[in-house]
Parts: C-alpha cells; sequence; structure tokens
C-alpha cells in the first residue's frame, strides 16, 4: 500500500512513521509511506501555504493552490481515496478501516488553521473526523487513520488473531481483560479460571467478561 500525508509540519509525522509496526511494516515493504511538505508547492518565495477568509472573519485559511499542486505532483492512480482530516467529516470507525485497508493508495490531506479553501473538495474522496472535538492541526488524525489502517495489512501485526479479537474489530465487540506474571501482583490475583488450563472455561470467562465491560462503557451498543 502506498500511504501519502500531506502537510505543513513533515517533522511531526516522520518519528512516528520510521518507529515500531509502521517502521517494520515499511522495511518489509508492506506500505510505502510518502510525507510531503506542502509549503515546497508554495507559490511565492515565502512558502505561504494560508491567507485571511473572504468575507472576514478569525482564523486563516489554507490555500488551495499548493494543495492543488501537490495532488497533481504525485500522480496518484485513478483508483484512489483522498481524505481531508476535519472535525466535521465522518466519523472514523475500525469498519472504515478495514474498508480503507483494501486500498492500493490513499493520501491523507492534514487539515490546519479555520480549515481549507472549499475549492480543493472536488479532489477530496472521503472527509473524516476522527472524534467531535477540534485539535491544532491534522497530523495526529492523519497518524490515526495510517495506524488504524496498517495494523489491518496482512503481515503487518505478527498473527493475525490479535487482530481479530480486538476492541471494535466487527464494530461492537470489546476486548476481555488481559493478564500475565506474576499471577499474585501486591495481592491482586489472576483470575483462577486463566490458571486451569481448560480452555473451554477460559473462552466462556473471556467473552463474559467482554460483554460485561461493553454493557458497563457503551451500552449503546
Amino acid at each position: 500500500m502506498q500511504f501519502n500525508i500531506l502537510t505543513i509540519f513533515p517533522e511531526v509525522l516522520a518519528p512516528y512513521c520510521g518507529a515500531s509496526i509502521i517502521g517494520r511494516a515499511q522495511k518489509k515493504k508492506l506500505l510505502k509511506i510518502n510525507i510531503v511538505n506542502i509549503r515546497d508547492f508554495a507559490a511565492d518565495k515565502h512558502h505561504k501555504t494560508d491567507d485571511e477568509p473572504f468575507g472576514g472573519g478569525p482564523g486563516m485559511v489554507m490555500l488551495a493552490q499548493p494543495i492543488y499542486d501537490c495532488l497533481a505532483a504525485l500522480k496518484l492512480p485513478r483508483k484512489r481515496r483522498v481524505i481531508l482530516t476535519s472535525p466535521q467529516g465522518r466519523p472514523w470507525t475500525q469498519k472504515l478501516a478495514r474498508e480503507m485497508a483494501a486500498e492500493k493508495n490513499i493520501t491523507v490531506i492534514c487539515g490546519h488553521y479555520e480549515g481549507v479553501d472549499e475549492r480543493i473538495m472536488p479532489l477530496v474522496t472521503d472527509e473524516i473526523s476522527i472524534g467531535d472535538y477540534v485539535l491544532t492541526g491534522g497530523e495526529l488524525p492523519a497518524l490515526v487513520l495510517l495506524d488504524s489502517v496498517a495494523r489491518m495489512l496482512p503481515g503487518v501485526v505478527g498473527k493475525e488473531e490479535s487482530i481479530i479479537n480486538e476492541t471494535f474489530y466487527d464494530g461492537v465487540s470489546f476486548d476481555h481483560p488481559h493478564y500475565t506474571r506474576p499471577a499474585n501482583f501486591r495481592g491482586l490475583k489472576v483470575p483462577e479460571v486463566l490458571l486451569n488450563g481448560n480452555h473451554k472455561a477460559i473462552n466462556e470467562w473471556r467473552k463474559k467478561m467482554a460483554e460485561a465491560k461493553r454493557n458497563q462503557v457503551r451500552p449503546e451498543l
């Protein structure tokens, strides 16, 4: 998969993309990440990427021209997804992450300031929000999208079972509680059922605990 991220702050993204599971996925050639500096496509010598909004109002708006030229330079294939990160976009879900994982080419535009010039929207296939709140920029949402999609790709996460058993894999399920050594930590003991080797009983306990957790914190599910 080719994953392009268009940003005015590439230095924010590079360390994360080179570390841990995402970094290893690139080394294994399961994923290619291309971080593009929108400022490189600005038309003026000061590399300006924003300006005051028509009609007045606070804040600045990202210019259409640098984003247009940036996307043109990428020479994206006809079949691709171009995502704009925005607090008013479609909510990001595990279902969407699985859908996007089937794509070959994804480009994310990191929004900033009061937003982007509306005239780039014909180039956007998806406007995505990671929650009903506002951040200072789209870099963190871009990393959230990258991470959640990348781990759906075959071979990125060591064991496929680890993904299938996770919270929200099917949209509604919660994960069960996890324990590791020691069996007794400062008087807090691991449930006996996990120590007896009865896998049927363990699976039943895990399912029961996962459902109880879901009903407690997300009863609407």
